[in-house]
């Protein structure tokens, strides 16, 4: 590796400090770069990937810490080097490309070779290794080829460059097709091809490999409710969900010993991940198995949260509040050594007692599963264990217990997996509606204080003159946040609301909104766009609408404007929500699984959310709150506040305790009169809500 230090030794992205040392000229993406391109007619190699991707770790060793190939990247091209998780616009737009001229999904490391004068892709790539292999070119003959290309085909690439300009002005919807209105019919059609794509095997969606997709499990959770309210629940949907989290729980995509969840399943039957671990899985995945607990009474997916919630408080929260990125995959250059582990170290470490049940319940016989070691799955439950050894199932859980507490402190003393300790405004909102809607629903108090402290973190470090920014870490806030930063974090606000009522919070998740509006809104068509109107301008200017590894911006956006709508009394804010599902309704009607956020805030649309304002003294409200958040109720805002809140304006201020705890209920614009008996309210609220269905 070169001894010197490149341009992004000033950079605070982990990712880019990794490769601060290349002997490869990296830049940052920035008019430095661009501009040197421009002046030397030089094309870009665009290189995007992020900290914990393992094959962008495998290509750096490869190539970019190669002294003969960086000479020959320096020679050829004008390097940048982007972290995807800071710049998700410049991803978003080059991944595209990449879909389009190769003609399959890209992923990372994604290398995209750019014309200097207007930064359109000519050629592109996921990893390329530095010798033949896997029917790969070598990368050295590639940036040959690609660079000679540049010089002699100059007429190709302009006429290459004007498809994918017109490709890219199709990609955003341009509004309501004539005659066509919002309909739930939409929601059934979604829960149809889910149930085509789901495995009935093993859980999940499709073959290896096999990713988490929360927000599909979500939307066929709150399928399975809305038939359950009219009395005709559609158990396959519940089975779908319960299933899945049940095999993801047992299989190796879940911690055993320290909670949470990896990136994907290599494998169809989840037992050997990716390992890296990503805060963007863990809020969503955090919520949902809080929502499914209740839903079905399964105490197991109530404690699989709790013990996610502790993994994020002990390992991914900073002490200033904020939620740190990643955990990296490898540790000492291995991938998944941290975690794995052989029968004499299992031996060595556990009594025989403790031994003889950790074989069974994790299935240690035969042949190792990863690498020659073993990477923990459950293979038998408890009461199977209590059944073999004629013990009692809590003699069998206390054994357990004791012997896992030992592995896991002996884990501790391992060299730890590389974490990503930027703070990233969207991820963090995904992580405070986790923390604070289990916190919640499982009456977990830390959790709530752990949200609460995260969303102080980002209002304090991340808003700055006005606007939200993206990212921070060692004190330095920049760069300008997208749809997501603002849809995300107004989320986990009104989720961080029902758990413990903050006048001030809900005035900033106020003007949070009125930026949404201003400056990411296709107010022409209807929609959001990713990146604000006084973004830096690129090649494109994406307004997506389905969901990928994280829910869809617009879907998310549109879900709570109708919340924060409804809870003020706003119309902008709902008309904004109806423009949005008019403009991307055609997306949603033709592939309606892959757009479960945005199918989310339709079902909101077309059945209103029930509002419920408690007010009254702080204790009295405690246990109408609770009732509140007792069982499954997927469609209901309940805010709790108490009389000494201060601030309050609008329809707020108008509704005050009567003579002890009251509670004030609406359905979209349809309010009944206010209710003072907690016998009442319940009556009132039983028909939006989902009992346990036992399904386990």
């Amino acid at each position: 590796m070169s001894e010197h230090s490149n341009r992004l030794i000033h950079e605070t992205s982990p990712y880019l400090q990794q490769h601060a040392h290349n002997p490869v000229e990296w830049y940052p993406w920035g008019n430095e770069a661009l501009a040197r391109a421009q002046r030397e007619d030089k094309p870009i190699l665009l290189s995007i990937g992020y900290s914990a991707c393992h094959w962008c770790h495998v290509m750096e060793h490869e190539s970019f810490e190669d002294e003969d190939v960086a000479r020959l990247m320096n020679e050829l091209f004008v390097c940048i080097k982007v972290d995807r998780e800071e710049r998700p616009d410049l991803d978003k737009i080059y991944q595209t490309a990449h879909q389009a001229l190769a003609g399959r999904p890209g992923g990372w490391p994604l290398n995209m070779f750019l014309t200097p004068q207007d930064h359109m892709p000519y050629f592109g790539g996921t990893y390329f290794p530095k010798t033949p292999r896997h029917g790969l070119m070598a990368f050295p003959e590639i940036l040959k080829r690609v660079a000679a290309a540049y010089r002699e085909q100059h007429d190709a690439i302009t006429q290459q460059s004007a498809s994918l300009r017109e490709l890219f002005s199709r990609l955003n919807q341009t509004g309501p097709a004539p005659g066509v209105h919002l309909s739930p019919d939409t929601l059934r059609e979604a829960y149809t091809q889910l149930a085509h794509q789901f495995d009935r095997q093993h859980g999940g969606f499709g073959g290896a490999p096999k990713f988490p997709h929360p927000a599909s499990l979500e939307f066929l959770l709150r399928y399975y409710a809305r038939g359950a309210r009219t009395g005709r629940p559609e158990m396959p949907a519940l089975e779908m969900v319960h299933q899945t989290l049940t095999a993801m729980a047992r299989g190796g995509l879940y911690d055993q010993l320290g909670g949470g969840f990896c990136r994907y399943a290599v494998d169809e039957r989840w037992e050997i991940p990716h390992f890296e671990k990503m805060l963007y899985d863990n809020g969503p995945l955090l919520a949902l198995y809080s929502d499914a607990a209740i839903a079905t009474g399964d105490a197991q997916l109530g404690r699989i949260a709790r013990e996610t919630g502790k993994w994020v408080m002990h390992e991914m929260q900073s002490q200033d509040g904020g939620y740190y990125s990643t955990l990296d995959a490898d540790s000492e250059g291995h991938e998944g050594k941290f975690y794995v582990w052989d029968r004499k170290e299992l031996r060595t470490l556990l009594s025989n007692a403790e031994f003889a049940l950790m074989e069974r319940h994790y299935g240690l016989e035969g042949e190792p599963n990863f690498e020659g070691q073993w990477h923990l799955n459950v293979r038998r439950g408890e009461t199977e264990l209590s059944a073999t050894f004629v013990q009692s199932e809590s003699a069998v859980a206390t054994t357990l217990a004791q012997a896992k507490a030992k592995l896991l402190a002996a884990r501790e003393k391992r060299v730890r997996p590389g974490r990503d300790e930027k703070i990233l405004t969207a991820w963090n909102g995904l992580m405070i509606r986790g923390m604070a809607r289990a916190g919640r629903l499982l009456d977990e108090p830390e959790f709530i204080a752990s949200a609460e402290r995260a969303f102080d973190f980002v209002h304090d470090k991340l808003w700055r003159n006005g606007r939200l920014l993206a990212t921070t870490k060692d004190g330095k806030s920049h760069l300008s946040a997208y749809l997501d930063d603002y849809a995300f974090l107004i989320d986990g606000g009104l989720e961080l609301l029902q758990a413990r009522w903050r006048t001030g919070d809900l005035e900033f998740l106020r003007v949070l909104a009125d930026v949404l509006l201003e400056h990411f809104e296709d107010e022409q068509h209807g929609g959001f766009f990713f990146t604000a109107d006084d973004h830096e301008q690129l090649v494109h200017r994406p307004k997506s609408a389905s969901d990928e590894a994280i829910p869809s911006g617009n879907g998310i956006a549109a879900q709570v404007l109708i919340r924060l709508g409804h809870l003020l009394g706003d119309l902008n804010y709902l008309h904004a929500a109806e423009r949005t599902l008019e403009a991307l309704y055609g997306a949603m009607r033709q592939y309606p699984s892959a757009h479960c956020a945005l199918l989310i805030a339709l079902e909101e649309h077309v059945e209103p959310t029930q509002t419920i304002v408690l007010r009254g003294d702080a204790a009295a409200v405690r246990a109408w709150q609770q009732r509140c958040a007792r069982h499954y109720a997927p469609q209901r805002l309940t805010v709790a506040i108490p009389n000494e809140a201060e601030g309050l304006s609008g329809l707020l201020a108008e509704r005050r305790a009567i003579d002890g705890p009251t509670a004030y209920l609406c359905a979209g614009h349809s309010c009944s009169t206010p209710v003072t008996d907690l016998a009442v309210l319940e009556r009132e609220i039983a028909g939006s809500e989902v009992r346990p269905s036992g399904v386990h």
